[in-house]
């Protein structure tokens, strides 16, 4: 992913903002395409397990759609063809690659010491996705089982299928297409699609890891419990708001601890830099993650990673904390914060 990719400025662009092709070629944005961008985006986001790689692939989609457009003719809708660009454009990029996980399918929890956190390696985790980005607006009922969809453990667990059962998967189960709108999609028989679509259920079954539910706004009272504790850097009362087998992870780098003793000693240990931080609530992956900024010796405070939580019965289950500030622009997110409360700068990286 390139930076103008994550701010929007490659390919066909946002808005009717014109775009260039890689020969130069001007590609004004049509708003036949655009308004499918979102969805599209939702859609290569599951497949690809990464928001950076999904803009890429949605770039690319309404980049070959621009290109063919006098080649269309019509014999579906404009919605069925550019989810079969997508889908040759998401199956080409996973071609020959290793898939995405989460830290915790690799080996046992480490020890909360600094030589544990091994090597950053960006390419190789799940990433989050902000609602906006993904979910499309629509009927309250149909957004609310959209959100379902985009949960990290489900995107975790579809990487573990084979590229085209993912598509049958995604087409069949999230978005309702039937067998032979499917099967035409992607070059099958329904017969194929049928068996393909079965096996991808049978392996979600055992892989869909539910370890509790993304926080929402029913469970504003934790989360606020969560945040007030993290900005106070109360680390006694962050951890006993964790269920006693609660694990946290921080990709890109490999570490995962369990416990909440551990994530204590790690919190007031390697740490402790966070404390001072302030964080930012934004809808993401069907709940609220948050912005984390941490102190900026500068002045104010820095991007610094986005938090994931999911809660059962009132406790926290699983805090993923992405360590990644360069999604706080796709997140639209403040380049930083100011020294005081409700000083937020926007800089020039928000999208």
């Amino acid at each position: 992913m390139t930076a103008a990719t994550a701010t929007g400025g490659a390919g066909v662009t946002h808005g009717g903002e014109t775009g260039r092709d890689p020969d130069g070629a001007a590609a004004p944005a049509h708003p036949a395409l655009e308004e499918h961008r979102v969805e599209l985006t939702g859609y290569c986001y599951r497949m690809l397990g990464s928001i950076f790689d999904a803009e890429d692939a949605v770039q690319e989609t309404l980049l070959r759609a621009w290109r063919g457009r006098d080649d269309f003719q019509a014999r579906s809708s404009t919605r069925t063809w550019l989810y079969r660009i997508a889908t040759n454009v998401c199956l080409d990029q996973l071609r020959g690659r290793a898939r995405r996980a989460l830290p915790m399918e690799f080996g046992g929890p480490a020890e909360p010491v600094p030589a544990a956190l091994g090597a950053a390696a960006p390419d190789r985790w799940v990433g989050p996705a902000p609602d906006a980005a993904v979910l499309p607006a629509g009927d309250p009922a149909a957004v609310a089982e959209a959100r379902e969809s985009v949960r990290l453990a489900f995107v975790a667990a579809l990487q573990h299928l084979p590229p085209r059962q993912r598509a049958v998967l995604l087409l069949r189960d999230v978005l309702r297409w039937r067998a032979d709108e499917t099967a035409e999609l992607v070059g099958a028989s329904v017969a194929a699609v049928n068996s393909a679509l079965q096996r991808a259920r049978a392996t979600m079954a055992a892989c869909d890891d539910r370890p509790g539910t993304p926080l929402d706004p029913r469970q504003r009272d934790l989360l606020d419990r969560y945040v007030a504790s993290f900005e106070r850097y109360d680390i006694d009362s962050l951890v006993a708001l964790l269920r006693e087998d609660a694990v946290q992870s921080m990709p890109p780098f490999p570490l995962w601890l369990r416990g909440p003793g551990d994530i204590r000693r790690w919190m007031l240990g390697p740490g402790a830099g966070c404390r001072g931080s302030r964080l930012v609530p934004v809808p993401a992956n069907g709940g609220t993650a948050l912005g984390h900024y941490r102190p900026d010796p500068a002045g104010g405070h820095r991007p610094f990673g986005i938090h994931l939580l999911e809660a059962s019965a009132g406790r926290i289950v699983r805090l993923t904390h992405f360590l990644t500030p360069e999604l706080f622009p796709v997140f639209g997110l403040p380049a930083r914060l100011g020294p005081g409360p409700g000083v937020p700068d926007f800089g020039p990286a928000r999208r």
